[in-house]
């Protein structure tokens, strides 16, 4: 064959290049304009038949109101004098804002101005796809942005479980945001994988969840919910009882609290689509592990930390409040404090409200916890 000339060769380019850049020129024209962020509802949806509003109502505390945030419509209470030195008080991964039902009012009792709120996806929650994931970012810009919508320029941050690592992530995050104090409750944040059992590695896979949104799975699981079934519970040890009709009377009550929140939880799990699959992204991509550099960061620098955690915790073992007291900035940890529950499980703001509500107004204080 013989060779194309150089004119051959020009003309061939001529030819191609032109409906090549037309071709390139529309593939890279803009896509359509992204949909709008689908929101799921949350308890505040179901019909006023439903268990959840005599468990669990819109006033469970005094001083409730939304807040339409971004991502959805926020639940939050505030209690208190309004000229009272400012908490958030910050739930863990399932169980809401009735988690905090002793130490809230209690603390306002004592002159603080307390918010409570609904943390994802507890509330009215995104929907759940391969663009929304649950991560310590989501859950630190939601109680950024409610602050805001309250005006509030500062506040001490207490959370509890997976609160616990909000808060430090919160704090990493939005130093400006906090105030002196940290409170760290049954603090997740540094949790090994190892601690999470295969049984919830499984369920909170993405295929799993997305086979259990469907109908005839989602409908047996409502039919569970509905259903008159107690809801165990393990034998809440108490401790510091006066006698034993003080003990049998305070056990009854935290009994009565605890069945109460896992049975939010069922129904929460039946009802609210998107609720499970939002849970297992918490699971998978939340602040229950992975903080080491939010518990070591700048933001923790000169505050006051005080950590409380029970002997007896079966979901975030004991062993991590030492640890995360030792990540501590040096300054920070030499003015912080941990405070052991003994007997006291994961739940103890319900099953130990004095102890816990009495240790946090101490530290506020400045006396000895």
């Amino acid at each position: 064959m013989g060779r194309h000339s150089p004119f051959h060769c020009f003309t061939l380019v001529l030819l191609i290049l032109p409906p090549l850049l037309l071709t390139l020129y529309f593939l890279a024209a803009f896509p359509s304009p992204p949909a709008p962020i689908v929101v799921h509802q949350s308890l505040e949806s179901l019909p006023q038949t439903s268990k959840s509003w005599s468990i669990y109502p819109e006033d469970f505390y005094p001083g409730g109101a939304y807040a339409e945030l971004p991502y959805g419509k926020v639940r939050y209470w505030l209690l208190g004098p309004k000229k009272g030195k400012k908490i958030v008080l910050i739930h863990g991964l399932s169980i809401p804002a009735i988690i905090w039902k002793d130490v809230a009012p209690a603390l306002a009792t004592n002159g603080y101005r307390v918010m409570v709120y609904g943390a994802y996806p507890c509330v009215s929650l995104p929907h759940w796809s391969t663009h929304t994931t649950y991560d310590p970012t989501l859950y630190t810009i939601q109680l950024a942005l409610l602050m805001q919508h309250i005006h509030w320029d500062k506040a001490i941050v207490c959370g509890v479980s997976m609160g616990g690592g909000i808060a430090a992530a919160f704090t990493s995050q939005f130093p400006q945001l906090v105030d002196e104090n940290l409170v760290l409750i049954a603090s997740a944040g540094i949790m090994d994988s190892s601690d999470i059992s295969r049984t919830a590695k499984f369920m909170s896979s993405p295929v799993v969840q997305t086979l259990a949104s469907m109908g005839p799975v989602r409908h047996y699981l409502q039919r569970l919910a509905n259903s008159s079934t107690t809801v165990p519970t393990e034998h809440i040890a108490l401790d510091g009882a006066e006698d034993a009709s003080h003990s049998k009377r305070s056990l009854e009550r935290a009994q009565s609290s605890v069945l109460a929140a896992l049975e939010i939880v069922r129904l929460q799990s039946a009802h609210l689509p998107g609720y499970n699959a939002a849970l297992s992204s918490s699971l998978r991509d939340g602040p229950i592990r992975g903080q080491k550099h939010a518990f070591s960061s700048k933001g923790l620098e000169g505050r006051r930390v005080l950590l409380i955690h029970g002997t007896k915790d079966t979901t975030v073992d004991p062993k991590y409040a030492p640890q995360i007291l030792e990540l501590l900035p040096p300054e920070t940890r030499k003015r912080s404090r941990l405070v052991m529950i003994e007997g006291a499980g994961h739940d103890l703001t319900l099953t130990h409200p004095e102890r816990v509500g009495g240790a946090m107004w101490s530290w506020f204080e400045g006396k000895d916890v």
